[in-house]
């Protein structure tokens, strides 16, 4: 007769098999570390994750007051989850190269795709360029609300100036997920191309980016 095979519970299947080997409930589990009186820890871990259709950036999107609407986490679940997936958002972003080579809009989705598309507000944000293209370094000019966040162009060039960029990118986000240009976006963009050609510091590109897609003015010919 064969031995029957002992169910691990999720703490110790992370400690004897490695976090790879559990799931993502099992994972939720184990940060949430116990239950409350009528729901199970591993009842609210389901929970929170169907209320998301299993999709961790929109989890992590969802602000710690929201996670709390889920019966069985309360307010301090809901900081130690939401402290989890900022860690896990940052060390995906400190993972790329500062020495990055820009050949296409696609490269600076990828760089900014995580770090900006699960905010619940607007950032607004430059990377400078070498000559070569290669990244100098990459500055947040504004940080806004959930309609919108002001791009100063005497600041964004001031920035680029200071450190001799020879051209720049602008970044930002729409929380909406629409990722079309609004009025005031096209303005900015027409400014800071004109102040961009008279400064010798031309702006390449501008990108508008949300979750999974984005919109270049360069690529839809608007620079």
């Amino acid at each position: 007769m064969e031995e029957e095979r002992q169910v691990l519970m999720p703490r110790e299947k992370l400690l004897l098999a490695g976090s790879q080997e559990l799931s993502t409930v099992e994972l939720i589990t184990v940060l949430l570390g116990s239950g409350v009186r009528g729901h199970s820890v591993h009842e609210a871990s389901r929970a929170l994750l169907a209320m998301v259709q299993g999709d961790l950036s929109v989890l992590s999107s969802i602000p710690p007051l929201g996670m709390t609407e889920v019966p069985g986490i309360g307010r301090a679940k809901a900081l130690q989850l939401s402290a989890a997936l900022e860690l896990g958002r940052r060390r995906q972003v400190t993972a790329q190269p500062e020495d990055a080579f820009i050949r296409s809009s696609s490269d600076v989705f990828e760089r900014f795709a995580i770090r900006l598309s699960d905010l619940g507000h607007e950032e607004f944000w430059l990377v400078l360029l070498r000559r070569s293209n290669a990244v100098m370094a990459e500055v947040m000019v504004s940080k806004g609300g959930l309609t919108g966040t002001v791009a100063d162009p005497k600041l964004i060039f001031s920035k680029a100036l200071a450190m001799r960029a020879a051209g720049i990118i602008a970044v930002h986000n729409h929380p909406s997920g629409n990722v079309r240009p609004s009025r005031s976006d096209r303005e900015l963009t027409k400014n800071l191309q004109w102040a961009g050609k008279m400064l010798d510091c031309p702006l390449l590109d501008h990108l508008i980016v949300s979750r999974n897609r984005y919109f270049s003015f360069a690529d839809e010919g608007e620079l």
